[in-house]
């Protein structure tokens, strides 16, 4: 089986930020934002991120720094047997995990 390799930037402004790793199984045609979501329903419900295409029909909220490049999660594909550093968009005021204040 076929799995991709997330590096993704946890804490809060209280602990700090730390980078937990995780394997995911690759489906094809999966984005690192549905790779996110699967270690939530799966793996760990804590994890932070900000979307909500699936949920308020808005779009462009997924925003986070893949390997040191911007760029929206439910955008970006994930490959297989692959690994990617996934951390929150600096300049933005952090709140926890990948999501920064929007407002």
């Amino acid at each position: 089986m076929a799995l991709i390799t997330l590096n993704v930037v946890r804490g809060d402004t209280q602990t700090g930020m730390r980078t937990e790793r995780f394997e995911v199984p690759y489906k094809e045609g999966m984005s690192l934002l549905d790779a996110i979501l699967w270690l939530r329903e799966f793996e760990d419900p804590s994890i932070a991120v900000r979307y909500s295409c699936r949920s308020a029909n808005a779009c462009r909220e997924c925003m986070a720094v893949v390997d040191n490049k911007a760029g929206y999660l439910c955008s970006i594909r994930a490959i297989a047997d692959s690994e990617v550093h996934i951390s929150p968009v600096s300049g933005l005021p952090w709140i926890k995990d990948l999501v920064t204040s929007i407002d």
